[in-house]
């Protein structure tokens, strides 16, 4: 089950602003009250969390805590939509703090300028409705993902470089795979898109189809993608989607792991 924090009905302001969605009858007010009462971890504040991250603030969860280290470099800005040039050598996630709120005052908005280490976020990921993992390194995602699977909170995944990019949602449950049973079928990627180089609208196909992921989750509206993998082909604009199965083995989440 995902975590609901302070449950409560849509004010008349509130009603107003998000009248488009309660619109939808998959959603309706239930799926909106519920999307205000959660809270979601974005990790990364780079072309994916700078896409995916208006739309989560715009579509009205309750509140979100952006974590990243880094600050802005001239070459980010091709990309990571959130910045301008005169933010050039600022926290990235104090200006995209900035830069939300002032997109949505209603929501929380909350901001860690640091590299999350596995104590952080065993600490951190309970606290959390869903996780977002907009980060560009193995190391990371695999440490993100240990982090969900150890308390059951959904996880939505997503990478991009050169031309591709991927989306994977994991429920964190105990009945399906998480991240490590697809990552450790492959090596650490060397190549980011500093060496290997990036088309920018791919960064903000993935992240939008991040945030449409933690939305239905959230919301409870649709089917998530858990226990696949979409792949996107900017070069032909073609989709592909592949089954995940769950590894017995896993030494994250397989049944030796859960026996512990």
């Amino acid at each position: 089950m995902t975590k609901r924090f302070s449950f409560k009905p849509l004010n008349q302001q509130q009603a107003m602003r998000y009248s488009r969605q309660l619109m939808l009858p998959a959603l309706d007010f239930r799926g909106q009250e519920a999307l205000l009462a959660s809270k979601v971890l974005l990790v990364g504040m780079g072309g994916l969390g700078c896409a995916a991250a208006p739309y989560l603030v715009a579509s009205g969860i309750g509140s979100i805590t952006l974590a990243d280290d880094d600050t802005i470099d001239r070459s980010n800005l091709q990309r990571q939509v959130l910045y301008r040039e005169a933010d050039i050598g600022q926290s990235k996630v104090q200006q995209a703090a900035a830069s939300l709120q002032a997109l949505n005052s209603d929501i929380g908005i909350n901001t860690l300028q640091q590299r999350l280490t596995a104590d952080d976020l065993a600490q951190l990921v309970p606290q959390f409705s869903l996780v977002l993992d907009c980060t560009d390194n193995l190391a990371s995602r695999n440490g993100i993902n240990a982090a969900c699977v150890n308390a059951k909170v959904p996880l939505v995944s997503g990478a991009a470089i050169r031309f591709e990019g991927q989306v994977a949602s994991f429920s964190m449950q105990g009945d399906g795979a998480c991240y490590h049973c697809l990552s450790q079928l492959f090596g650490e990627q060397q190549l980011t898109c500093m060496e290997a180089g990036i088309l920018s609208p791919v960064v903000g196909v993935i992240g939008a189809i991040q945030a449409l992921e933690a939305l239905k989750i959230l919301g409870n509206v649709g089917t998530p993608m858990y226990g696949k993998l979409q792949l996107f082909d900017a070069l032909t604009g073609q989709w592909r989607q592949f089954s995940l199965s769950k590894d017995s083995a896993c030494s994250v989440c397989g049944a030796d792991k859960s026996a512990q």
